[in-house]
């Protein structure tokens, strides 16, 4: 097996399985079904991976069952891909993110955050051999350095550095870690690295035009703030990988159906107008996490920010079904499509909106769930997708594997296949189980009533039609192709800029001392249509402007009456 050096550094390098290679990263696929039993068997038992320069065998973890090690399992398998008619899609490609050892990680006995739901969800989507039809790539670590573009240094030192055990008792909880929601285990920042490394990969998959639609199960994690855990999630791997995908898309649409509100990917972007927010999720400021996402709540209230009116959010009550569900989705998110233009989307697909999760408290079913999915693929544009909620393991698993069939175009047949892994977990073995038997895995013996009145659902629909009417179509935005050593091309950047703002800094103080005038250090004047000046209130500079993210200087400019003016732009 020939081995290339790759364009990464070394230690993450993808080697190639087989015959097969983009730009530099290598991927495992199946290009059709011959061979499939020898090409399955070489990807279950030797995804290779350089390791401190050291090629490594990949073993699956967990103790996965002797059935899916061998000959047998590979050749029902096949009989699978068959029977289900799976093929590569025509006219595009669907890249599938993973790497199996975010799946060992443990949150806690009683938490509702279970990690193995990834590998239900895995042993799933191979059983029905889908893996043919895309290609697999075994993701990589996220760098700090990737990490630190949306979140603190000092936030991140602290996640690697937690012990695990912090006592109950203690209030002071830095960055809400040890709280019962986002406790500190073992692996903690391993296991944030790898979710959103194969996000940030999906992401560039998408800019390089590797890939039409990128899937990442393990990440969706949406509720973490730039300096704060919150909700079960540490890294907020979608504000990284839309951070990504901004350097090539002008405007991109982040929409969630989990049943939480995404109040992070939300805040991340608050001032931005290339980025719209759109969340569909049950609102109880008071009973329900996080609190946040009304009606009203609907980006900066400033007009000249270039934020306002870009958070779309759809509050529901308990109990909504698939058909308001999915009308609700469709009128929101028309409108959302024909006013902002977007040019690429994220798609969280939070299976905690499923009947039955353990938190979820919607009527929402595997087809109804999916069903948004198919209706964002009829979109075509460059799609991400990735996970978020989803507590009760074997619901999530079913969602996900069918929102793969989706992404592919293949059609599953109902019945789980027999040889899937863990298959008795899965009760009446079905991959769209009725409402009644998702409702069993809650202990419920009846749908929860639907408190979304029809009146409800058209007001709402109505004042976010009307929110949109003040949504302008964003500029043209310059981007350009992400090389696959992005950090390495960041730094030149960020170099060649400093240098030039030195020397601009150097002429115009040595221009200022020859006039005899006063150093102008304190500016506060910024771009109006960029942002409302009180903003910056109260910020001062001496020799450098300290500005919250995403906001950053790009120069100064001076007119003819010899004010000089702060230029700001969003990132």
């Amino acid at each position: 097996m020939a081995r290339r050096e790759s364009a990464f550094p070394r230690s993450h390098a993808l080697y190639h399985i087989h015959n097969h290679q983009v730009n530099g990263l290598y991927c495992i696929t199946s290009q059709n079904n011959h061979n499939l039993i020898s090409k399955f068997h070489i990807y279950t038992r030797s995804i290779i991976l350089a390791m401190a320069g050291i090629v490594q065998e990949y073993k699956i973890p967990l103790n996965q069952p002797d059935d899916c090690d061998n000959s047998k399992y590979a050749a029902e398998v096949k009989n699978e891909i068959i029977k289900n008619g799976i093929v590569r899609p025509t006219g595009y490609n669907v890249s599938f993110h993973i790497n199996p050892m975010v799946e060992k990680h443990h949150f806690g006995r009683s938490h509702p955050m279970k990690p193995w739901r990834l590998t239900l969800a895995k042993g799933l989507i191979m059983a029905y051999g889908m893996h043919a039809a895309m290609d697999t790539f075994a993701s990589r670590r996220a760098t700090q350095e990737e990490l630190e573009e949306f979140h603190t240094h000092e936030y991140l030192e602290y996640l690697k550095t937690a012990k695990v055990g912090l006592p109950d008792e203690d209030d002071n909880k830095p960055y809400n870690l040890g709280s019962y929601d986002c406790p500190v285990f073992d692996g903690l920042f391993n296991y944030c690295s790898i979710y959103s490394g194969a996000s940030i990969d999906a992401a560039r998959k998408l800019c390089n035009e590797e890939s039409d639609i990128a899937i990442n199960w393990s990440g969706g994690l949406h509720h973490a703030k730039k300096s704060e855990a919150s909700g079960f999630c540490y890294v907020n791997d979608i504000v990284l990988a839309i951070l990504q995908m901004l350097r090539r898309y002008p405007r991109v649409l982040y929409i969630d159906i989990d049943v939480h509100h995404g109040d992070g990917v939300e805040e991340a972007f608050w001032s931005s107008g290339r980025v719209m927010t759109v969340s569909f999720h049950k609102y109880d400021p008071i009973n329900f996490f996080p609190g946040t996402g009304g009606l009203d709540e609907t980006g900066p209230k400033s007009e000249i920010n270039p934020g306002a009116h870009h958070a779309v959010n759809v509050p529901l009550n308990d109990g909504i079904d698939d058909d308001q569900y999915l009308r609700v989705f469709k009128q929101v998110i028309s409108k959302c499509n024909e006013k902002f233009r977007p040019s690429a989307i994220v798609l969280q697909c939070g299976a905690d909106s499923l009947a039955g999760d353990r938190i979820g408290t919607f009527n929402v079913l595997v087809q109804g769930h999916g069903a948004c999915v198919e209706y964002i693929k009829t979109l075509n544009l460059p799609l991400m997708l990735v996970g978020g909620g989803g507590y009760t393991p074997r619901n999530v698993a079913r969602a996900w594997t069918n929102e793969t069939s989706i992404a592919i175009g293949a059609k599953l047949h109902e019945e789980l296949p027999l040889h899937t892994p863990y298959r008795s977990h899965f009760r009446d073995q079905s991959l769209y189980p009725d409402l009644t038997e998702l409702l069993a895995a809650k202990g419920q013996t009846g749908a929860k009533r639907n408190h979304n009145t029809e009146k409800k659902i058209n007001d709402i629909v109505s004042s976010i039609h009307e929110q949109l009417r003040f949504v302008e179509h964003a500029p043209s935005v310059q981007s350009q192709q992400i090389p696959p050593d992005l950090t390495a091309w960041k730094q030149e950047v960020d170099d060649k800029i400093r240098e030039e703002r030195e020397e601009e800094e150097s002429f115009r103080l040595q221009k200022e001392e020859g006039l005899g005038v006063l150093r102008e250090y304190g500016v506060k004047t910024v771009i109006p249509e960029l942002l409302d000046v009180a903003f910056f209130d109260g910020i001062e500079s001496h020799g450098k402007t300290q500005l919250p993210w995403p906001w950053q200087q790009v120069g100064r400019h001076k007119f003819g009456d010899c004010k000089t003016v702060t230029l700001f732009k969003i990132y």
